[in-house]
Formats: structure tokens, C-alpha cells, sequence
């Protein structure tokens, strides 16, 4: 379309400060006849565009069109440059074109200073892919339904209103309303299957603030860990430092709210014995259980073991 055409035309100008006739119509795949129609409709519209002929010649905008620069200060420019840039992690192709046209309107270009790539390893591509049927439906208001693995271990099909997909802690979530729970969920992505479009559409806006403390498909509970000093690194890795407190002997205490399942006990069994649940005393029980259980599994590997090599 032309409108789309004089668009980017102008931003190409503002970017690039000067390209021929010939360019401009290689890269619209259109005559050069057209280009010149185009810029006379962008002169008629008050757009300083002018060309001059000649070696170094081109077509070219005035050199003080740009944003008005009261409008940001240069540290705001920056700093919504490298917010549009981090985007590029999402693969999303507006963030570029965005990124391309407002680093051109401020007459500066987005340093590459930050690099975020919020994939796992080897998991990208399909990372990617479901990330984007998500964004779009949640942009265009469609339920979607999908297997859920929840943090108590049970599998279930769910039917979502998806209305927002939030980063936190180490993982993404999509933040929706549940039609089989009746009320608002947090799913973590990476527990999702089988993602599919119902087709249909909703009307369910997005509250303007979203408690992160909202149930995750379950109750939370507060949890007391002890680690021994050479587990510093995961504790770093795993918790705030307002969540954390360094202990005179070199070991930590961490404080923090999880929710309740089988989830939270392979949790705090994945440290190993650096680490001891001091507080709640429920959970304590349900985990020494579960290492009790674990136990004896592994003596019972071990007898087998014992009696194949006395046969």
C-alpha cells in the first residue's frame, strides 16, 4: 500500500540520510516514476523531502526533521533503544522494526550492549514457536486449550483465557483464567502440551495489576531452608538476596513462599544433603518420608545387586 510505502520511505531517508531514486525503487520493487509521485505526495503532506541530481546526489529529508528531542532526554532514548533491543530475544519483528525506526527518528543507534535469550539450552526453536502462538492469543482474545502438569503432579486438559504472559524467577508464565477452576491462574510454560486454539474468542480484559502472589494453581507455603557455605552458588542462583541471610558459621538461611506439591519436595531433595528444611514441620515430615522411601528403594537396587553377584 502507498501509505505503508510513504512511510518507511521516510524512515529509510532518516536513517540512512540519503539514498537514489534507483534504491528507494529496488527496495519497494517498484519504477522510479513511482518513487518520484511518492515523494511529491510527501512534500504535499509537509514532509521536507527534496532531491538533487548530480554525483552525491539523492533523495534526501532536511537535516533537522527528526522527534522533537525535549520529548525524551537522551538517557530515556538510550534506555527505551536497549529495551526494544532485549526484545529481539523474543523473535518478535515489530521490536525490529521499531528498534530500527525509532533509533533513525533519534539519530542514534541502538549499542549492543545486551544480549538476553531466555530459552533453554538445545530448546529454542520450540521455545520460540509456542511463545509465539501464546503472544498471539493472547493479543487476539482466543481461548486456548492444552494439557497441564501442575505442581502437585496430576495431568489435566485446560481451557484458558489467556491474558498475559509474565517473566519470573528463572521461567515464563501465562497468566489467564481458567474456565475448569473458575478463577485466575499462572501456568508455567514449560509444563504446557499440546497448545491449541479453540477458535473461539473473549471479551476478558486483563486487570491493570496482577499480584504475583495469586495462586499458581494451588496454596503456597512459607519455607525455611539451611544450606551449608559450599552451596552458596545455588543459593545465589535460586533466591533473592532479601530472601537469604548469611549465618556466622558461613552457612545461609533462606526464607520464601512455594507453592504446595510434589514440585516442592523434589525441590528441596535437588540440593542434596547440604540442605535441611527447617520450618514448616508439615513439610518437614512429607520429606523425610519421601527420602525415607527413597532410601529404601536404593537398599532394595543394592540387595538385588548383593544376591545376583553371590549366585
Amino acid at each position: 500500500m502507498q501509505i505503508d510505502r510513504l512511510f518507511t520511505m521516510t524512515y529509510l531517508l532518516l536513517e540512512r540520510g540519503s539514498m537514489t531514486a534507483r534504491e528507494l525503487a529496488d527496495y519497494f520493487e517498484v519504477s522510479p516514476r513511482t518513487i518520484y509521485r511518492d515523494l511529491d505526495v510527501l512534500s504535499g503532506a509537509g514532509i521536507p523531502v527534496y532531491a538533487s541530481k548530480g554525483r552525491g546526489g539523492g533523495v534526501r529529508l532536511l537535516p533537522d526533521f527528526i522527534i522533537d528531542r525535549s520529548l525524551l532526554s537522551k538517557p530515556e532514548r538510550r534506555s527505551l533503544l536497549a529495551g526494544l533491543q532485549s526484545m529481539s530475544a523474543l523473535e518478535l519483528p515489530e521490536a525490529k522494526s521499531v528498534l530500527q525506526k525509532l533509533g533513525a527518528l533519534f539519530q542514534e543507534r541502538a549499542e549492543t550492549w545486551l544480549d538476553v535469550d531466555f530459552t533453554h539450552w538445545g530448546a529454542g526453536r520450540l521455545v520460540r514457536e509456542q511463545f509465539a502462538a501464546l503472544r498471539n492469543a493472547v493479543m487476539e482474545k482466543r481461548v486456548l486449550r492444552f494439557v497441564y502438569y501442575s505442581a502437585r503432579g496430576e495431568r489435566a486438559v485446560r481451557t484458558v483465557e489467556p491474558l498475559k504472559i509474565l517473566f519470573k524467577g528463572a521461567g515464563w508464565y501465562l497468566y489467564g483464567y481458567c474456565r475448569i477452576r473458575g478463577d485466575y491462574r499462572f501456568f508455567k510454560l514449560c509444563r504446557m502440551e499440546a497448545v491449541e486454539s479453540t477458535g473461539e474468542c473473549f471479551t476478558r480484559t486483563c486487570p491493570d495489576q496482577i499480584s504475583t502472589q495469586q495462586s499458581f494453581d494451588g496454596p503456597t507455603v512459607r519455607v525455611v531452608l539451611r544450606f551449608e557455605p559450599e552451596l552458596a552458588f545455588r543459593v545465589c542462583d535460586e533466591f533473592s538476596p532479601g530472601q537469604t541471610e548469611r549465618q556466622p558459621d558461613g552457612s545461609f538461611l533462606a526464607t520464601a513462599e512455594f507453592p504446595v506439591g510434589e514440585w516442592l519436595y523434589s525441590y528441596i531433595m535437588s540440593f542434596g544433603p547440604q540442605a535441611e528444611l527447617l520450618e514448616p514441620h508439615s513439610v518437614r515430615e512429607q520429606l523425610a518420608e519421601r527420602l525415607s522411601r527413597a532410601a529404601d528403594r536404593y537398599r532394595e537396587d543394592r540387595t538385588q545387586e548383593d544376591c545376583h553377584g553371590q549366585a
